[in-house]
Formats: structure tokens, sequence, C-alpha cells
């Protein structure tokens, strides 16, 4: 137990809450959307699916935020310990933060605005499956563009609870993921079904 407690402070309140968060993001947004494709919730309130996909895209887009400021706070409480040596100290992860933000940030270019928010809950298809780049070299390159994000802020800060916090993101990332992908190609082949029907 030392040797955890040398790395991790399991005090602060601020490491919960950053936890709490991360759960939230993906929990909170696979529930709203499934209610979205039974129920049409945000469509009917906002009129329009693609008014309640955008409303949805800004909440997605501002929690994140509030997650990512939450993770540094949690960083700053918790013990710092110099991970790696320099010049790597600085170099790993910047080179980590920048290989995943090309993946978050080509992942949303490819998908679009209503393809990377959930636009597909609210009836928003896109007309073929996005096989480029960043798809074309991982399944899920969003979740790991932002995992990466999370192990690069840990190793900027130079704080070993952060590389646990990432390990759990991973692993709720993980969780999410179960849900959101058979939920989505049960949406596409619905949709392809329903085209042979015609």
């Amino acid at each position: 137990m030392g040797a955890l407690s040398s790395i991790v402070n399991t005090a602060a309140p601020s490491l919960y809450i950053s936890l709490l968060s991360i759960t939230f993001n993906p929990t909170a947004w696979n529930i709203v959307a499934r209610n979205e494709y039974r129920k049409k919730t945000i469509t009917r309130a906002l009129g329009s699916p693609y008014h309640g996909c955008y409303f949805l895209a800004v909440l997605i887009f501002t929690f994140g935020l509030v997650r990512d400021h939450l993770y540094q706070c949690a960083l700053l409480d918790q013990p710092r310990v110099s991970l790696l040596p320099q010049p790597f100290a600085t170099l790993v992860p910047v080179l980590i933060f920048v290989v995943g933000q090309v993946f978050v940030l080509t992942s949303t270019y490819a998908l679009g605005i209503t393809g990377t928010f959930l636009g597909d809950y609210f009836g928003i298809l896109m007309d073929d499956r996005v096989e480029g780049f960043p798809f074309s070299v991982l399944r899920d390159p969003m979740y790991v563009g932002s995992t990466l994000c999370f192990a690069a802020t840990a190793l900027w800060y130079e704080r070993p609870a952060g590389l646990l916090i990432t390990l759990y993101v991973y692993v709720v990332y993980l969780i999410a993921l179960r849900f959101e992908g058979p939920f989505t190609d049960m949406i596409y082949s619905s949709r392809s079904k329903m085209a042979k029907e015609e």
C-alpha cells in the first residue's frame, strides 16, 4: 500500500470527481441516444433531427471540456513523480498528444458533425461506412485518440495517478463500445433490411 500511496493521493476529492465525470459522459450519451432512437424526445422538443443532433453535439463537446478540466484538476492534486528522463519527458507526451489529436480530429472530419455526435440515433445515417483514414488503421480512432490524450497529459504533468486514470478511461470506453457498436450496427442493418423490402 505504501508504494501506491506514493503515486496516488486517494484522499483527494478531485480524483473521484474526475473518475465520475469520465464515467458519466459515455454512459449519459448512450442512454440519451438510445432514448432518442426509440422515442425521438429531443427531435420532438427541438422540431428537427438535425437541431436535436446539433444540440446533443454542443452538450457532448461542452461536457467533454468539463471532463478534461476536472481531469487536469485531479492531476494537480496528485503526487508528481519524474516518469521519463529529459528530453523524453517533454517529447513523448507531446508526440502522444499530437497522435491522439490527429485520430480525434481526422475522425471528426471523416464523419462530420452528425456522424461524430450520434446522428445515426436521430435517423441521420451516412450513405456508406467510412473506411478512409483514420478508420483504415483503427476501428474506433476517436476513443483511441482520446485515451492517448489522457495518457499524454499524465506524462506531461508527471503524474503516475494520471496513467491509472487513463487505464480507467480505456476500460470505460471498452464498456461503452460494447453497447454502442452493436446498437449502431443494428441501426444500419435495419435500414438495409427496409431498403431491401421496398
